[in-house]
């Protein structure tokens, strides 16, 4: 088993859900997240004055998948997510050991 995490534009959100939905990848975990890349994050003006901001907004996605699956997650992630713009995101995959179920004590290796 692999875990995918992507991080990712929170305004491409939706798009990657639906997309990974429809590939037939239900269980996901979202979380909100703030981080920058090799920008170092944008200036914006606000009120006539520049301001720096250094951590910009993102979602991370969690998904865990079989092993023959991460080529196909990644492609609907990649598909679905990007813009071609520089913060589109990044992606990791993590070996995992065990999945537990708290509910009714399933294990799967």
């Amino acid at each position: 088993m692999r875990m995918v995490q992507a991080i990712i534009r929170p305004e491409k959100l939706d798009d990657v859900k639906k997309s990974l939905e429809e590939g037939g990848f239900i269980p996901m975990t979202i979380i909100e997240v703030k981080g920058r890349g090799e920008q170092k994050g944008i200036t914006l003006e606000y009120r006539g004055t520049k301001m720096e901001v250094d951590l910009l907004p993102k979602v991370k996605i969690e998904l865990v998948i079989k092993d023959q699956e991460v080529g196909k997650v990644i492609g609907i992630i990649r598909a679905s997510a990007r813009t071609g713009k520089v913060g589109d995101g990044k992606m990791f995959v993590i070996p995992i050991e065990k999945m537990m179920r708290v509910r009714t004590d399933e294990e799967w290796t």
